[in-house]
Parts: structure tokens; sequence; C-alpha cells
């Protein structure tokens, strides 16, 4: 599949064994995830009632490489605000996009909203 970023919604897909699984578990070795994301995959698990050590335990064997949202990615989410609002994009999920317009990839989501959004990304849809 070739490196990709990964949006919260597709390794939640991934954990949860949800069609779409195995086209997030191809991409995996390839893959990277913003902080952003990788928090509110942890948000919802906890939120699930999966302890915080258990999440942990689910996600470190994924080998994400995980990459910090610094200063120019903020930026880079704000600026895509206005267009992506009326597809209601939250900022996790102009991260994700934010961090693939700054690493020229496809971003990976099973969030179908994303495609009627201009982010200037490729959007994958895993199901």
């Amino acid at each position: 599949m070739g490196r990709v970023v990964l949006d919260a919604s597709a390794i939640l897909v991934l954990l949860n064994g949800e069609p779409g699984s195995e086209a997030v578990s191809e991409a995996l070795e390839e893959a990277v995830v913003s902080a952003v994301n990788l928090s509110e995959v942890v948000a919802k698990l906890v939120d699930a009632g999966m302890p915080v050590h258990e999440a942990r335990e689910a996600l470190t064997p994924l080998g994400l490489e995980v990459v910090p949202f610094d200063e120019a990615q903020a930026f880079e989410a704000g600026e895509l605000r206005p267009s992506t609002r009326k597809a209601g994009l939250s900022l996790g999920d102009r991260a994700c996009l934010a961090l693939a317009r700054q690493l020229n990839l496809p971003a990976l989501t099973a969030d179908s909203a994303w495609t009627k959004a201009s982010a200037e990304v490729e959007v994958r849809l895993v199901r």
C-alpha cells in the first residue's frame, strides 16, 4: 500500500476487528500517526472502559511511528478549518490531514465525511 498517515478511526477499525481492518493491517508497517490521533485512540479505549495500561498494551505491538504535533502542523491544521468545517471535521481529523499534507502522503480513515472536505490530500477509505 505504501506510506500513509493513519487516522484514529482507522486504528480503531483495526483494534476492533471491524470491516476494513485488513486494509489498515496492510498499511501498518509503513504507516505514521500524529500524536493527536494516538491520543484520540487512547481516549476512545479508556471511554469504553479499558484501563490505560491495557490500551498501551493493545497499541504498542502495532509498532506505530508516532509523529509529534508541532507548530507547523498546528498552523496547517488551523488553515484547514474553513475547507473542512462543512464536512464536520474535528481538530484530530485536521491534525491527521495536516500531517499527511506535510509529508505528502495519503491519509487512511474510516470516516467517509473526509471525502467531502477540500484538504488537498489524498484520502483513502478503509471501507
